[in-house]
């Protein structure tokens, strides 16, 4: 896990009312006591599946290293 990139948190009735209550990927509720992980480059909260999923695709830098096969000029 990137520590750097994502910072864990409990989902609070606050946060909940305050900020959001869904997956900023993928749209799902998000509820009071649910792990949730605050996207430090992008600033959104994301669901712990959404998380783990960035995590895979990102570097040391937190940037998403994309697949350079399938682009555009093969």
């Amino acid at each position: 896990m990137m520590s750097q990139c994502f910072i864990m948190q409990e989902a609070t009735e606050d946060i909940l009312l305050k900020v959001t209550n869904v997956c900023a990927l993928c749209y799902g509720d998000i509820y009071i006591g649910d792990t949730i992980h605050y996207d430090t480059q992008k600033y959104h909260y994301l669901c712990q599946t959404c998380q783990e999923k960035q995590c895979e695709l990102m570097n040391s830098e937190c940037e998403i290293v994309e697949d350079e096969e399938g682009g555009l000029f093969c």
